[in-house]
């Protein structure tokens, strides 16, 4: 029994819960929507927020919280394909993605010196850079719409795992750039519990002064966790812009809060020390659905951002208010 109410207070058990509800309430609502072409859309629109989400949550692991990523990403990508139209036109795709990983590591890594080499605040920090990139790329790089993004990163776009027709005609496809989240995940997950680094991540978000007596670098790990941050920045914007074959830099700003969003539903704790990777993806599950499905549900779109705002206060809210209950039971 005790098992079962652990099991149910736990944030991705209430996230999978509330998913189904939007499901459900949505099939009911229009029955088109519990089908293959809305699940392939909802897969498609989940790469982005997904790859910036793993980001993020490594951040608040460790202790941190960053709010430049989606100037990282922006920088990143609109930088890399203005360098590929001008002068690398025949550059593969995946030379591109690589550019505009180290264009955003590096960005990371100013995060990284600024925190880690001198021990700033993290929040102030990453405000101040969301700024400056975000200026210095818009007063000194571009501000104008690439709509002739070189060939191959169209080509990529077009690349799909899965494509079909339904009986009814409707169209469906998996792209490519879904094999990139997964591969994320896979090595955030490999990093975070295969790795003495991510031990080291883990203790430091737990307590850096504990982390110092035990003998981890703490000043080498918080770097490792911004420069990370920032290339997996990198790597969305470039999928970004493939996938959408325009590079816009006002694109992607302003997505911090459905990512932070969607890292805190999952279970991340902005005091650091916890978080994990299936709750972080079902916190950008729920956080595209309510995107995709308000106007399926008669729900004006002008309210998600309302309904984004309950959501994070539930998802804070609710496990402080379980760690208060739990110890004035200890108590």
């Amino acid at each position: 029994m005790t098992r079962w109410r652990e099991a149910l207070g736990r944030n991705e058990t209430l996230v999978a819960l509330v998913i189904l509800a939007f499901v459900v309430a949505a099939t009911l609502s229009d029955p088109r929507f519990f089908s293959i072409p809305t699940m392939m859309d909802l897969a498609r629109a989940s790469i982005v927020l997904g790859i910036l989400a793993v980001g993020v949550m490594v951040v608040l692991v460790s202790g941190g919280i960053d709010v430049s990523f989606t100037a990282i990403a922006a920088f990143a990508m609109y930088c890399t394909t203005l360098l590929l139209v001008t002068y690398m036109p025949d550059l593969p795709w995946y030379g591109a993605f690589a550019v505009s990983m180290a264009i955003g590591a590096t960005l990371g890594a100013i995060n990284g010196i600024l925190i880690a080499g001198f021990g700033l605040p993290t929040l102030i920090v990453t405000l101040g850079t969301l700024a400056i990139f975000r200026g210095f790329l818009l007063t000194f790089v571009g501000s104008r719409l690439i709509s002739n993004i070189p060939s191959e990163m169209r080509d990529f776009s077009r690349m799909m795992i899965v494509r079909g027709t339904n009986a009814d005609g409707s169209f469906y496809s998996l792209p490519w750039a879904f094999a990139f989240l997964v591969g994320v995940v896979i090595v955030t997950w490999v990093i975070l519990y295969k790795t003495m680094l991510g031990r080291a991540i883990f203790a430091i978000g737990g307590s850096v002064e504990s982390a110092r007596r035990v003998g981890i670098a703490v000043r080498r790990t918080q770097f490792f966790v911004y420069v990370y941050v920032g290339a997996l920045a990198g790597l969305a914007g470039i999928i970004h812009a493939s996938m959408a074959r325009v590079a816009n830099p006002f694109d992607l700003v302003g997505l911090e809060l459905s990512v932070i969003a969607a890292v805190v539903l999952g279970g991340a704790r902005l005091i650091g020390g916890y978080g994990t990777l299936t709750g972080t993806l079902l916190g950008v599950a729920l956080i595209v659905l309510v995107r995709n499905s308000l106007v399926v549900l008669g729900i004006p779109a002008t309210w998600q951002m309302v309904v984004i705002g309950v959501l994070i206060l539930i998802g804070t809210g609710l496990p402080a208010w379980q760690a208060k209950r739990a110890a004035s039971r200890a108590a």
